[in-house]
């Protein structure tokens, strides 16, 4: 049986219509662009969008500030304790030198520490310890409550090996967040990398953050 040309053409009209339609969502859809793309180490298990997050915590001077009072730019994260015999004193001393070259580069960077030593990491521990790393990292601490909710935020592992020992080790992860005002977590560095790559990686957010 033919089709009339009237009803032919009714007929392809409403294919492309669907067609245009099907297009539309599927653009409507799409997820947007990653900005920073090409600077991403990998992908994060769950999403960026899980690490990071509200705290309160109490800073070097006694006073008591909040993740908008302490991430105001270019920010990289670390937890650890001033009592760990060697794995935080690399860290620390790694993204210290990576905000100096980053220095040089003129990106202003502030290198965190959130200790997740309550009992021993009082805030006048902490300033004679930072102001050794570098003159701009900003040493925190809390109640064990207070250390808890943020180590959660960004989804760090620690342990206590002994409680109630003053001796005691912790165990704990050792990841650095780079932390932006404006997009949250957007990327981690591992024990292992240089300050040369951390300093690389992060200029390559900054840059693309002042291209946006």
């Amino acid at each position: 049986m033919s089709i009339a040309p009237k009803t032919a053409a009714f007929l392809a009209g409403g294919v492309a219509l669907v067609g245009i339609g099907a297009m539309t969502i599927a653009t409507l859809t799409r997820p947007a662009a990653d900005l920073f793309a090409a600077c991403r180490n990998g992908a994060v298990a769950g999403g960026a969008s899980t690490i990071g997050g509200p705290f309160e915590l109490v800073d070097e001077t006694g006073k008591t500030v909040t993740n908008t009072d302490v991430i105001t730019g270019p920010t990289l994260v670390y937890f650890g304790y001033t009592f760990c015999p060697d794995v935080c004193p690399l860290d620390l001393t790694r993204n210290a030198e990576a905000t100096y070259q980053l220095d040089e580069q003129g990106y202003d960077v502030t290198p965190v520490f959130i200790s997740v030593d309550a009992e021993r990491d009082t805030p006048e521990v902490l300033a004679e310890f930072t102001d050794i790393m570098h003159p701009r990292m900003i040493g925190l601490t809390g109640s064990a409550e207070q250390i808890k909710a943020a180590s959660q935020a960004y989804k760090t592992y620690y342990s206590v090996q002994t409680p109630g020992d003053p001796y005691t080790l912790i165990d704990h992860s050792t990841q650095s967040y780079l932390m932006l005002p404006e997009y949250g977590f957007v990327d981690f560095f591992s024990h292992n990398d240089s300050a040369d790559l951390v300093a690389e990686k992060m200029a390559c957010y900054l840059e693309a953050a002042e291209q946006a």
